[in-house]
């Protein structure tokens, strides 16, 4: 069975979409997937060994020039690329409007959540296959419960599992004491204090371990270098694409992130990671898998004007706490 699966973005979510595949592999004899993905995530989807062909679109660039970009060449090359292939079946992992129309593309059934399940309702009706799934799941079961359903097998009772440790390789080993601080995210009041930061790492070098402070834009940068500045002991890393910090998780021994995509690819990789969260709903889009641990803030959104206190109200003492006590776990 050949499938086109449609799940564009953003990073977390695409993340989510892992271990879907594993279940379907394992389920399905011959499965195969071709993904696609937002060009900015096209490393992803092709270390899961039931994927033969990621298909990069960009929408996100398309669209600051709508006209000239959905009149040129390379939406051209992109509908071209996904009618050249027979598919079996087309499945709607996103359930937005602009996911929904992209997999009517292709002529082929089509199978994604119904109206009431959906993330956007008009989506639902671009599907031959509407399937209702429980919205106040956690978002990996979701899509889990959305493949079983649509391929009509038992869905697994054990946790999911990603499924892409083995197509990646690991870094030189020589980091197995170190941490990864990852300190950015796209939202203001999902920041940890830079203050707070400083602290744990002083924490982590008075502990043994070496801190790395990626980055990925130079506002991060800049913030990563006051940290490391603090103690004189934290190292910012050079500027590393997704494959590049997947092999450096897979090289430490832990991690400890705001709500950003790559503490889910940190959850995905199995690294012990401590995810610091303000107004998130960890129960439905918590970094899933074995050793995470969330820490919520005690402060709740009706609690208070400003949005920032929440995330500040998170010691620095309490997130090593909990992450010395993962990092204790036998491997």
């Amino acid at each position: 069975m050949r499938v086109l699966l449609v799940k564009m973005s953003s990073l977390g979510d695409v993340i989510h979409t892992l271990p879907a595949l594993t279940d379907a592999a394992a389920a399905v004899p011959g499965i195969r997937f071709d993904w696609v993905v937002e060009e900015a995530f096209r490393e992803i989807p092709a270390w899961h060994p039931a994927v033969d062909r990621v298909i990069p679109v960009a929408l996100r660039r398309w669209r600051k020039s709508p006209l000239k970009s959905f009149s040129g060449p390379e939406w051209k090359r992109f509908k071209s690329t996904l009618r050249a292939q027979h598919y079996d079946v087309v499945i709607d992992a996103q359930g937005l409007l602009k996911s929904a129309m992209v997999a009517r593309l292709v002529k082929a059934p089509r199978y994604g959540m119904d109206k009431v399940s959906v993330r956007e309702r008009l989506a639902a009706s671009f599907y031959h296959h509407p399937i209702h799934v429980p919205r106040e799941m956690h978002a990996v079961e979701r899509i889990r419960t959305l493949f079983a359903r649509a391929f009509k097998y038992p869905q697994p009772g054990e946790r999911g599992d990603y499924g892409v440790r083995e197509k990646l390789k690991g870094g030189s080993g020589k980091n197995r004491s170190g941490l990864l601080f990852f300190h950015g995210t796209a939202r203001a009041e999902k920041l940890w204090p830079e203050s707070h930061w400083e602290e744990l790492s002083a924490l982590a070098a008075a502990g043994g371990h070496q801190v790395w402070l990626p980055w990925g834009s130079e506002e991060e940068r800049e913030r990563a270098q006051r940290i490391a500045a603090s103690d004189g002991k934290a190292q910012v890393l050079p500027r590393l694409d997704l494959l590049g910090l997947a092999s450096m998780l897979m090289d430490v021994k832990g991690a400890v992130a705001v709500d950003t995509g790559l503490a889910h690819l940190s959850a995905a990789l199995d690294v012990p990671t401590v995810s610091l969260y303000g107004p998130t709903d960890t129960a439905i889009i918590g970094a899933y898998g074995g050793n995470q641990v969330h820490i919520q803030s005690p402060v709740g959104v009706s609690d208070t004007t400003d949005p920032t206190q929440m995330m500040r109200s998170i010691t620095p003492d309490s997130v090593w706490r909990e992450l010395t006590r993962i990092l204790a776990k036998p491997a």
